[in-house]
């Protein structure tokens, strides 16, 4: 694939990036990916001063982890994976970066100012890049918490670190519609309430979509797990996701949750 441009943010959404993550560096990849090629990743040394590639202990993986997640442990440099959305961001570079799919030419202005806007915020808590070392060690956990096999582990693992992630960041997100708050951003307030009021419809029926077998409790977790940044009421057995308790406690919780979960869905 060829490379990246930079890309020039409307007004608001620059706003946002100011306030969030000043340093970052904005760009347009010339194709859609799930994981950046190595090849084409390290040309981002080009629009940057440093690269610092991030590596894990293959140890907390379990035997059978998918080979894109093997991949992103070890030592070449990767950025994006699988299930990752239109905009992705990274600290792998000095100064971090964050890049719009070719997808996102597709995709309503108002909601990719969003999708940009939730990156800056992500920059600016700190939270890791990607699920792996949320969960560390606690990952061969959540793998025998389950009788999922190692792709659908790592779809429950990468839902449950979105609502993690989510739980942090919302309440940045609700603040922006406040006239009176220390960060006003109506315009991108609007683009995520209507974000999630277009996920209420389906969460009303998530658990009778589980229960009768039209979706699968993965993906079901995944659309319950995608509410949390938005606020929503989620139902029972994911509203245990929307919590203090979760946000506090993070994988572990996490581990716990599913292993009760899961209990219940077979009586």
């Amino acid at each position: 694939m060829a490379g990246f441009e930079r890309r020039t943010l409307p007004d608001h959404v620059e706003a946002v990036r100011e306030a969030y993550a000043p340093d970052s560096v904005v760009l347009d990849a010339a194709a859609d990916f799930e994981t950046l090629p190595p090849e084409t990743a390290e040309e981002l040394g080009l629009l940057v001063d440093a690269l610092d590639p991030a590596a894990y202990p293959t140890e907390w993986l379990p035997a059978d982890a998918p080979t894109q997640l093997r991949r992103y442990a070890g030592s070449d440099f990767t950025i994006g994976m699988p299930g990752d959305g239109t905009v992705v961001w990274t600290r792998q570079t000095e100064p971090p970066v964050v890049i719009a799919k070719q997808r996102a030419e597709g995709t309503p202005e108002d909601f990719l100012g969003f999708l940009f806007a939730e990156a800056f915020v992500e920059l600016s808590l700190d939270v890791p890049e990607q699920f792996l070392p949320f969960f560390g060690e606690a990952y061969r956990d959540l793998d025998a918490a389950t009788p999922l096999g190692p792709n659908e582990t790592y779809q429950l693992a990468a839902a449950l670190f979105d609502a993690w992630v989510g739980l942090h960041g919302r309440e940045q997100f609700r603040g922006w519609g406040d006239h009176d708050g220390d960060e006003h951003h109506p315009e991108v307030h609007d683009a995520w309430v209507d974000a999630g009021e277009r996920l209420v419809d389906r969460l009303e029926g998530l658990s009778a979509d589980v229960a009768t077998g039209s979706l699968s409790f993965t993906a079901a977790t995944e659309y319950a797990c995608a509410a949390v940044k938005h606020d929503l009421d989620l139902p029972a057995p994911f509203s245990a996701l929307d919590t203090a308790a979760y946000r506090d406690h993070g994988p572990d919780y996490a581990v716990r949750w599913a292993e009760k979960t899961f209990e219940k869905l077979a009586e």
